[in-house]
């Protein structure tokens, strides 16, 4: 898959959801991750996560919004269930991407939300737990943006496996002096 994706988290203050947040990430190949303002203790985060995704993943931390630094063209994502944000099901997500939830109780800031290019939500009745939503977002852009089988059009049907990647000619750009 070309581009990449991050995940943050905003005021956070339970250490096993961070750390369940980050495993997930690191599971699924996150370039990086961060937290921003947490009021969660960094040494416990790491006692939660078996997988040593502080360790394997780079991290950052930043003391608050304004200091929250992406690299350049990456797209700074809200996962927030505000009324303007797009249903999961019908996002398109940006080949390089930062996304970002809020804590348990608050959310994301309006800080954040302001500062946000997109904001996404999962269609629920209510909130779901912060390391369940990361998950279900970094899934839904594993298969949006990777290249798998089409599913069966019946339950148990058979899946026809892809045909090999063609790859066209290289393209030889000469440079104008």
């Amino acid at each position: 898959m070309r581009g990449y994706f991050a995940v943050g988290v905003e005021g956070v203050s339970k250490p096993r959801n961070v750390g369940a947040m980050l495993r997930t990430a690191h599971a699924f190949g996150a370039a990086f991750a961060f937290v921003i303002a947490p009021a969660a203790d960094l040494d416990e985060i790491e006692s939660t996560d078996p997988s040593d995704a502080i360790g394997q993943v780079p991290f950052y931390l930043f003391p608050d919004v304004a200091s929250l630094m992406l690299p350049s063209g990456c797209t700074l994502v809200a996962v927030e269930m505000t009324e303007d944000a797009i249903d999961l099901p019908s996002f398109r997500h940006p080949r390089q991407a930062a996304y970002v939830l809020g804590s348990e109780r608050y959310g994301l800031s309006d800080a954040l939300l302001a500062r946000a290019e997109l904001t996404v939500k999962i269609p629920t009745r209510f909130s779901l737990n912060l390391s369940l939503t990361g998950g279900l977002v970094m899934y839904d852009r594993m298969i949006s943006l990777e290249r798998f089988a089409a599913r069966p059009l019946m339950p148990g049907g058979p899946i026809v496996p892809l045909p090999p990647a063609e790859f066209g000619r290289p393209i030889v750009r000469s440079r104008q002096g």
